[in-house]
């Protein structure tokens, strides 16, 4: 089949899952000239799609067709935010889709590449580099249509950026400032020899730390979960304290369902302190997570799970005592 041929499958194969009327809508929505009627049905595809697409990629339970139709969806996305550029909701959504597609199908193949192809490796961790700012991107537009202004003075003033989210939209604006370090301590991760992105760390800390202040058990510890993340990610000595804390309380409020959680301990404070015991313990705990437990994270189970065996088939590199 043509690489045409093969695009216009995928489309249409999207489309064939999408609910009826949503398919409609969409129809709708392409046809139409520009009127009151066609903006009516954009922004009402819009809201569905925002509201659902996470959710029915993230919910998968192959990872193969996961990675294979997200590209599809974040492009349907991204012509939706061609006719609508303001809409919160489908920012956010597109922020989600690109991060997830690119940590999952990018940026891990990258690091796995670099035992075989160093130079194929780097060129696909820029290609990862790219994608996170994307989606980087996508959620700073989200909290700019709130609160305008607020990207540019964020790389100026992150503590007083983000201070301003909280009179407005309160705990609304939790799921943007969680994604957008997120997606920020990604972009870092993919060269952490590089001053000029190491200098953004304090912007992720201010959006993070917001984010702790407006709902500290948002998402069931996910914001614990990536507080570790961003504390082990410093340059210097690692505040394992700080990380013991953040780990507790993710535990605590995920009641042991973020099976992403232990891969990132093990790799925050097993591999530092070269403890095989912890290492070993950390990371057959995120296996034995069955994925039907919490169905609505499917992929990120999976993909977390994906992570442990290929951590584990390192030990000899990682934990050398």
């Amino acid at each position: 089949m043509s690489l045409a041929g093969d695009s216009k499958h995928r489309v249409w194969q999207g489309l064939w899952r999408m609910p009826a009327p949503t398919v409609a809508l969409l129809a709708v929505a392409l046809l139409l000239p520009g009127c009151s009627v066609r903006r009516f049905a954009i922004n009402r595809v819009a809201g569905i799609l925002s509201s659902g697409t996470s959710s029915v990629f993230e919910s998968e339970e192959d990872l193969a067709l996961a990675g294979g139709a997200l590209p599809f969806g974040i492009k349907l996305l991204e012509s939706l935010l061609a006719e609508t550029p303001e809409h919160r909701g489908l920012l956010l959504a597109t922020c989600r889709a690109v991060t997830l597609y690119t940590y999952g199908w990018v940026d891990f193949p990258a690091e796995v590449l670099y035992e075989q192809d160093i130079h194929r490796a780097r060129a696909e961790r820029a290609r990862a580099h790219r994608l996170y700012q994307r989606a980087f991107g996508y959620c700073q537009r989200g909290l700019d249509v709130a609160y305008p202004g607020f990207a540019s003075r964020l790389a100026r003033e992150p503590e007083a950026a983000v201070a301003v989210t909280e009179p407005r939209n309160g705990e609304a604006d939790v799921p943007y400032l969680y994604w957008s370090a997120a997606t920020l301590g990604l972009t870092i991760s993919t060269d952490r020899n590089d001053p000029a992105l190491l200098a953004r760390l304090p912007e992720a800390r201010a959006l993070l730390g917001r984010a702790l202040a407006l709902d500290e058990d948002w998402d069931r510890g996910a914001l614990h979960e990536l507080q570790l993340q961003l504390i082990a990610a410093e340059v210097g000595a690692t505040d394992f304290e700080a990380i013991d804390h953040h780990y507790r309380r993710a535990l605590e409020l995920s009641g042991g369902d973020h099976p992403g959680l232990f891969v990132s301990y093990a790799e925050a404070v097993a591999v530092p302190r070269q403890d095989r015991a912890l290492f070993v313990e950390l990371l057959q705990r995120a296996l034995d997570f069955d994925p039907e437990r919490a169905p609505s994270q499917r992929v990120q189970t999976k993909l977390a799970q994906r992570r442990a065996r290929w951590l584990l088939d390192r030990i000899d590199d990682l934990i050398l005592e």
